[in-house]
């Protein structure tokens, strides 16, 4: 007779064999140490006192082929590959009866995954247990039980059930406050560590230099400056905790041809200098000063050759140049596409010795693990694939596991969990950030904030007032309860003020896209949407018009053709307009939008990004004067998609304006100059600027710059100005860009008062590259700059570097 165990059973009965190991009752489990090859002696990668190095060796060398290989690839979790929440006896005859590299997404309840809902996703305790178990299972049923490292998903929070949710990455990024960041990280790790995930792929480096790519939601802004010093913030964050950070995406991903997504992911026209300037930057920088345990290969080309085949980025660009000594993982498909879309691979098996050659580490993909382990081992016993390849490659995946402890405690405290989880604090600092993280773009005849004794009735309007979907993304928690506009207005307006609501119009008209192209008529019912806004408009004092992009309008694979409202959202916002009535437009979105209309007629525009759970509550106390919005933008919106890419930096002449007279002067045809530039926004405050002191004035290659500067509140409220310095090189031996960000500080002034801000340059801040594609300080003088936005400049003055 078959033996059966149910899931529960087993959980319960492993369960009590971890209490019993914990005691020391179970023979593998010693004083101090775990006999994990059960031979009944301390081997050397067994012996905590060892180092890591010597370990690592010592492991490998009682390694067969079959255990290597399933050291280099991701078994997906329950919902996804994985069939079994918990271990069966079936996973006796399953590939990784001999290991496995990485376990992703293990038992999250993924959000939008019918199938991956699990009832050991919450309380927290039980997901903790839950991962004990299976962690045990592959410590006490493998030969040498080499523990897993659990995966997981966590740009805006982890991607875990009723995890702490915090705003999108475009969000987080437009609070310019790196103290946030790093604590944004921290409780990431913190989560991770204790619901038993041991690695986070986190945070993305690209740079969203085209607005119509569905993913620059998902990215910290445009600018390679910022987006290193908020990646490293991160990072170090999530590490703190004892969980490795894996970056994501090495690299030129975030720029496919014209900002094409979904079957495309290919192609990107970057040149070589602006390839390491721009899109290699935050990864050089994040990998040499955070020194994060991961990162994952994308999937796309560049100049012909696939990321996750080429030796040049895997290896030398990675490992040899940057320094990166952790584990490589490949983004879904990545392997697959070099003989599925880039065709550099005659067959798959082909695609697998490529990629492995190159650098990879670990296969990731939502197909079963011996997809890859298959053909992998075929090619080692054909001799196509050395074995000191696989023993290069296996070594930095365990090299990984033992710095993160896996070999000393590799079971986590289950009652620590719920404790520790998504805490009250937690969720004060997402308000928090939720706050930091809105932008004031337009604020004419000090229309907001709103007093609420001056007027009497509120029309809340437009087709995200309600929404709340954005709230919960596929890359973040999940099933948190979400506070939308709508509500957070009527939260704090207080019993003196009548809210009134009308929808106006749904996200999208039928046809939608292509009436992008070709315009429609507004149907019946959709005039009727509008009538009701504008009838109740008519009765109200003040209309706060909802606007913008639900999730499955921007994101992965949802890239865009245009980047107006979308829908009849302006047809709406014309006919409230009309109306006389103060209108108060209120952007949840996920890239920048060409507002002309919106920025030209309505008095107030404040850009809220893809908010968390909380974002309604900020949102509402923004509109009402509670909080006062000191966030910047961190990319630029321009005024037409015939513009792009328009973005910052930018080389000299690349955003002039077309003269209509004198040399080259043909007359205008094109619509130039963006909207609203990088780094812009404004305040219920004002601030001013004086005492730009820069030292030395004239230093060595390698001399580092102090400056300093002061900052007034010259206004009546309490409001934070992001501080920003930029640097341009005036004569160089290659073109540079015409301004560099190269430092900010987020500050908080109360009226009147005055701070120093502080700021050094590094030389790293002042290199080019040669015409030797050389990092180098050249000679010369540099101008330095103090502005509110990149072309709000206030202050300057010049240096000289001498050799």
């Amino acid at each position: 007779m078959k033996l059966r165990i149910t899931a529960t059973g087993l959980l319960t009965m492993l369960t009590v064999q971890y209490a019993a190991a914990q005691k020391g009752q179970l023979p593998i489990y010693r004083n101090g140490w775990i006999d994990f090859n059960k031979n009944g002696k301390m081997d050397i990668f067994e012996d905590p006192s060892q180092t890591v190095d010597a370990r690592v060796k010592d492991l490998l060398s009682q390694m067969t082929l079959d255990e290597k290989t399933c050291q280099m690839a991701t078994l997906y979790g329950y919902g996804r590959v994985l069939k079994d929440e918990m271990p069966t006896p079936e996973w006796k005859n399953k590939v990784w009866k001999d290991g496995i590299a990485n376990i992703d997404e293990e038992l999250n309840s993924l959000a939008g995954n019918s199938k991956a809902q699990s009832a050991y996703s919450f309380p927290f305790n039980k997901h903790a247990a839950a991962i004990n178990t299976v962690q045990k299972w592959f410590i006490e049923e493998t030969r040498l039980g080499i523990p897993v490292d659990f995966t997981n998903e966590g740009i805006h929070g982890l991607n875990h059930d009723r995890a702490t949710p915090l705003p999108a990455p475009i969000g987080i990024g437009s609070t310019w406050n790196r103290k946030l960041v790093h604590q944004a990280g921290e409780i990431a790790g913190r989560e991770a560590k204790l619901l038993g995930y041991t690695n986070v792929y986190a945070p993305i480096l690209d740079p969203a230099r085209d607005p119509r790519w569905g993913r620059v939601v998902e990215c910290y802004g445009e600018d390679p400056f910022l987006i290193a010093e908020m990646g490293k913030q991160m990072v170090i964050g999530i590490q703190s905790q004892g969980v490795a950070s894996t970056l994501k995406h090495f690299a030129v991903y975030s720029i496919p041809k014209g900002g094409r997504d979904g079957n495309a992911r290919t192609d990107p026209h970057v040149a070589p200098r602006e390839m390491y300037q721009i899109y290699l930057y935050p990864f050089r920088r994040v990998i040499q000063e955070a020194k994060p345990m991961g990162v994952m290969s994308s999937y796309n080309d560049w100049d012909g050759e696939p990321v996750t085949g080429s030796y040049f980025f895997l290896t030398e660009l990675l490992r040899q140049k940057f320094g990166f000594d952790g584990y490589v993982v490949s983004d879904s498909d990545a392997v697959e596409y070099l003989f599925s879309k880039h065709h550099v691979a005659a067959t798959y098996k082909e695609a697998v010795r490529q990629t492995v050659e190159a650098g990879l580490n670990v296969r990731t993909n939502f197909t079963p693990p011996e997809d890859f382990i298959t053909p992998l081992r075929e090619l080692v016993k054909e001799g196509k694939v050395n074995m000191k390849t696989i023993d290069s490659r296996v070594s930095d995946v365990l090299r990984v596991k033992f710095r993160l402890g896996l070999f000393d405690k590799p079971y986590v405290d289950e009652k620590a969990a719920d404790k520790g989880v998504h805490t009250p604090a937690d969720d004060s600092f997402a308000l928090q950030l939720n706050r930091e993280s809105l932008v004031l773009l337009k604020n004419e005849n000090n229309t907001l904030p709103i007093n609420k004794q001056a007027i009497k009735k509120l029309l809340v309007t437009g087709p995200m007032a309600t929404a709340v979907s954005h709230a919960n993304s596929r890359y973040g928690p999940s099933h948190n309860p979400v506070i939308s506009v709508l509500e957070g207005i009527r939260k704090q307006a207080g019993k003196g003020l009548e809210v009134t609501y009308a929808k106006g119009c749904d996200v999208v008209n039928p046809g939608w896209p292509g009436t992008e192209v070709i315009p429609t008529p507004l149907s019946q019912d959709e005039q009727n949407d509008i009538n009701e806004a504008v009838a109740k408009a008519k009765e109200a004092d003040v209309i706060v018009a909802v606007v913008g992009e639900d999730d499955k309008r921007v994101g992965e694979s949802l890239s865009r053709t245009s980047l107006d409202l979308p829908g009849r959202q302006l047809q709406l916002l014309q006919a409230l307009h009309a109306t006389g009535k103060p209108v108060v437009a209120v952007l949840i979105n996920g890239q920048p939008l060409t507002i002309n209309w919106e920025n030209q007629n309505l008095p107030a525009i404040l850009e809220a990004w893809f908010p968390g759970p909380s974002g309604g509550i900020a949102v509402a106390e923004a509109l009402f004067g509670d909080y006062n919005p000191g966030g910047r933008l961190t990319v630029t919106f321009p005024k037409s998609t015939g513009q792009l890419e328009l973005n910052f930096p930018y080389k000299p002449g690349s955003h002039a304006d077309q003269p209509s007279s004198g040399n080259n002067g043909y007359g205008r045809t094109s619509v130039n100059g963006p909207l609203y530039p990088f780094g812009y926004g404004l305040s219920y405050t004002t601030f001013e600027y004086s005492n730009l002191v820069v030292t030395p004035d004239q230093g060595h290659q390698q001399t580092d710059i102090q400056v300093s500067v002061d900052v007034t509140n010259t206004g009546k409220r309490t409001g934070d100005e992001v501080v920003q310095l930029y640097m341009h090189d005036k004569v160089s031996s290659v073109t540079t860009y015409v301004w560099q960000l190269r430092g900010f500080d987020r500050v908080t002034l109360a009226p009147g008062e005055k701070k120093t801000m502080h700021f050094t340059l590094h030389p790293d801040d002042l290199a080019l590259l040669d015409k030797n594609m050389n990092w180098t300080v050249e000679p010369g003088d540099f101008e330095i700059a103090i502005g509110a936005n990149s072309e709000d400049l206030k202050l300057k003055k010049t240096i000289t570097i001498i050799d």
